[in-house]
């Protein structure tokens, strides 16, 4: 007897297991059974597996029988006549859908000539063993499988043409490429996922070389006139928002330029692109601190006797204004109401990025970098035939990552560009090798994709045949303008008195273990107590219990709370988060005493 596990929980038991696994598969097939089953004889423990639950990955398959597939040509025809659906072919049995754990006890072929006798099912297209993501990189049986996963995970972070109706949209946090492209190499599935109308990169000439150590460690150098004339170019577009809201006791937020007399008033520079109705104007150029919407709002704590009390009608100061680091263009803005009737307020802040030091850049094929040397047109090396990289590509990538479809893209790309034509690198499925390299000879270069460069400073021929050619490449959201982050003093938090986190917040630089081991064994002791100083504090001690005293700086006097005025109380400088931790302690119950030592 078989036990029958359905979703983990045990239903049952069967004579013959692998008999009713056959019967359930056949029902399914059939129609007479729900197709979202699955189900698995496990040999080794003797059960019956059957899964339904939600969020398995499931994928379809052709089901073969007798060493030929149900899939045949007339099938094919009926469906290009539309006579035939999707669901027709999957309720009719042709096509199944199968989980991790059925496809254990299944065989399957890639293509018809592979198919033998034993075989259980046939891959409708080898490309869709893997994601719509992966199926774009070129050549991708090529690959190293942990590069493929790479390549897949970095064009889902390119900038593109995400959208037809950007400039109408109030998206978070958007990238825009000026001038995308559509890739020379391509994969059937860029036609499919009608790749030309988001496209996501643009071709360049990129050449495999050292350059005088500045793509060390994955760092690519650019060309200064390629970006001049467009490269790569971009714009970063976010929103602010601001909304009228309502408070208890009929109180309401008001969009206005905020007077002189409000709580919290900044300066008459902050407001001065404002107009009247407190909002900014189209075309603006603002920069951090300016103000965006102005706002105010009622006082926040009001009690009971507010009502009789003079200040209590001073509104406070609540305007959004850009961040720490922030700069643009005001692009859009957009007057209208939410959900609950109120007022809502939305502008859009456009900024143009242009490629420098810091950026990142990737290929499809995961091969990642950012930009270490910005480099004159002049002073870039040449072909004899006077083409000049866009980008200059360390050979040492190469080795160690075995991406492979990285250097055939290469060929692929230059072959592509010369013969005016796509070149299909669909995973699996793609052209031959051979046969890009011969049409390649034949237009008239070396069919290994290796030219004679020259010397861009001396002029002087390269003693090493260079490996160039066109690829597709991608601008990464990770731009270093985004990051990049550096204060003195600034605003501290409000309990432990440190500084706070984050680059929105204008935050400080951590510290780690790792960076303190470094100063102590320069013997730095000087910066490392400067380092470990953001909370310096001074608290008075009694000496004769050992808690922290008061000091009351009115009137001049220090005392114990538990001793009372008759004690010996020290000034000691201790790190604002101890004295904090003391406090806790003593609210558990824990008694902290500290004792003093006279330094000499």
């Amino acid at each position: 007897m078989s036990e029958v596990m359905l979703n983990g929980i045990f239903v049952g038991s069967v004579d013959n297991a692998q008999e009713f696994v056959n019967k359930v598969i056949e029902n399914r097939r059939s129609g007479a059974i729900p197709d979202v089953l699955n189900i698995l004889y496990a040999e080794d423990s003797d059960e019956v597996i059957i899964s339904t639950v939600r969020g398995r990955v499931r994928r379809p398959l052709i089901v073969v029988k007798d060493g030929a597939p149900l899939l045949n040509n007339n099938h094919l025809k009926q469906i290009e006549k539309g006579e035939m659906q999707w669901h027709d072919l999957i309720s009719q049995g042709l096509i199944e859908y199968l989980d991790a754990l059925e496809e254990e006890s299944t065989y399957i072929a890639f293509t018809e000539k592979e198919l033998t006798p034993d075989h259980t099912h046939m891959e409708i297209s080898p490309m869709v063993i893997v994601g719509l993501c992966t199926s774009l990189v070129p050549f991708g049986n090529f690959n190293q499988s942990t590069r493929l996963n790479a390549g897949s995970k970095n064009q889902k972070q390119a900038i593109g043409f995400y959208a037809a109706n950007f400039s109408v949209r109030m998206d978070m946090d958007v990238n825009l490429m000026h001038t995308p492209q559509v890739p020379i190499v391509q994969s059937m599935m860029h036609n499919i996922s009608d790749y030309e109308k988001h496209p996501a990169g643009q071709n360049l000439i990129v050449a495999i070389m050292s350059y005088k150590g500045y793509n060390m460690e994955d760092a690519i150098v650019f060309n200064q006139s390629s970006i001049d004339r467009g490269l790569s170019r971009s714009s970063y577009y976010r929103p602010l928002v601001a909304e009228e809201l309502r408070y208890a006791g009929g109180l309401v937020d008001e969009i206005s330029i905020p007077d002189k007399d409000v709580k919290g008033y900044k300066s008459e520079k902050d407001y001065r692109f404002l107009e009247e109705d407190g909002i900014i104007s189209v075309g603006a150029s603002v920069s951090e601190e300016d103000v965006v919407i102005g706002k105010t709002s009622p006082p926040r704590f009001l009690s009971g006797m507010d009502e009789y009390n003079l200040t209590s009608n001073i509104r406070r100061e609540s305007s959004v204004a850009l961040s720490h680091s922030e700069q643009g263009v005001i692009d859009f803005v957009v007057l209208t109401e939410n959900e609950e009737g109120n007022k809502l307020v939305q502008v859009r802040l456009r900024d143009q990025r242009v490629p420098e030091i810091g950026d990142k850049f990737t290929s499809r094929h995961g091969q990642k970098g950012v930009i270490g040397l910005i480099l004159k047109q002049t002073d870039m090396p040449f072909s004899a035939s006077g083409i000049i990289p866009d980008l200059i590509f360390s050979p040492h990538g190469i080795p160690s990552r075995m991406t492979m479809s990285h250097l055939i893209e290469l060929v692929s790309g230059k072959t592509g560009a010369l013969a005016g034509r796509h070149v299909d690198g669909t995973i699996f499925d793609s052209e031959k090798e051979e046969d890009i390299r011969k049409e390649l000879l034949s237009l008239g270069f070396r069919e290994n994709g290796a030219e004679t460069m020259y010397d861009g400073i001396s002029g002087k021929p390269l003693q090493a045949k260079i490996y160039i050619g066109s690829m597709y490449y991608l601008k990464l959201k990770h731009m270093v303008s985004n990051k990049m982050h550096s204060r003195a003093r600034g605003p501290i938090q409000l309990l432990t008195r440190q500084p706070t986190e984050g680059r929105a917040k204008e935050g400080g630089l951590r510290l780690g273990e790792m960076e303190k081991d470094t100063f102590v064994a320069h013997g730095a002791s000087l910066l490392l107590k400067e380092r470990f100083d953001s909370d310096r504090t001074v608290v008075p001690v009694c000496e004769e219990c050992g808690i922290i005293a008061v000091h009351d700086v009115y009137k001049n006097r220090s005392y114990c709370p538990l001793c009372g005025d008759n004690t010996v109380i020290s000034f000691i400088e201790v790190s604002y988060a101890f004295k904090l931790m003391l406090d806790e302690f003593k609210s558990l119950g824990i008694y902290p005493r500290l004792h003093l030592a006279v330094k000499y």
